[in-house]
Parts: structure tokens; C-alpha cells; sequence
């Protein structure tokens, strides 16, 4: 599938531009929005405000976590056929069995080098 808008979901600022830095580096033509809440995120594309093909979620944000997230997108119609993919610190296998289990596509724990997380894009992304 070629996923033309995606969305990340992460509240940290220096993680956002990583990713961003690395998904340029990807060289796929994609337009990407950054959303640091998932309360927004959810409440954007609820409403049809936000159209995306793919989301990059992280676990660890205040207000709604991404596991609160991912949950709450699975229950509506239109929005569960949204791919998820998690990319969070987390390495814990329950914490990644719960995320698939709720209908996560993928989950990523987040590389310590940025060509690690350049590979990690470009593989979700072909």
C-alpha cells in the first residue's frame, strides 16, 4: 500500500524531529503531520479535520497514553481501518503483545541510531 498522509503522534519535540529528519531521508514521497496529543490527534480525526493513511504512535504521553489511543480509534468504524504503527522506548514483550492485541499492525521500539529508525521507516513505508 502506498501511504501518501501519515501522522505522528508523539509529545516529545527532539523525537519528532528525528523522525521527521529520518523520513526525509527515506526519500518517499509522503506529507507528514506531527501532533504532540493523542487527545488532539483522536479529536482531529474524529472529526474528518485530519486525513491520514498511516499513524506512528508513541506509548508514553500525558492526558491519553497511545495505548488509550489505539484503543479508542479500534472502536470507531471509519477510523479502525487506519494502520497503527507503535514506536515507542518500550521493549517489553506484554507491553507489544497488548498493542497487537488491540490492533496495533506493528510495533517498533525506538532504534538508539538514526539509520536503524531510517530502515524502520522505510520497511513500514514500502
Amino acid at each position: 500500500m502506498l501511504y501518501q498522509n501519515i501522522l505522528l503522534i508523539d509529545d516529545d519535540e527532539d523525537d519528532q524531529e528525528i523522525f521527521l529528519t529520518a523520513l526525509e531521508c527515506t526519500r518517499k514521497a509522503v506529507r507528514c503531520t506531527v501532533l504532540d496529543s493523542a487527545r488532539k490527534a483522536l479529536n482531529q480525526i474524529s472529526k474528518g479535520e485530519l486525513e491520514t493513511d498511516l499513524i506512528f504512535l508513541d506509548l508514553n504521553m500525558p492526558l491519553m497514553n497511545g495505548q488509550q489511543f489505539l484503543a479508542e480509534i479500534k472502536k470507531d468504524e471509519k477510523l479502525r481501518k487506519i494502520p497503527v504503527v507503535i514506536l515507542s522506548t518500550s521493549s517489553n514483550d506484554a507491553t507489544i503483545a497488548q498493542m497487537k492485541q488491540l490492533g496495533a499492525r506493528q510495533f517498533f521500539t525506538k532504534p538508539g541510531r538514526f539509520e536503524d529508525l531510517v530502515a524502520i521507516l522505510e520497511k513500514v513505508l514500502e
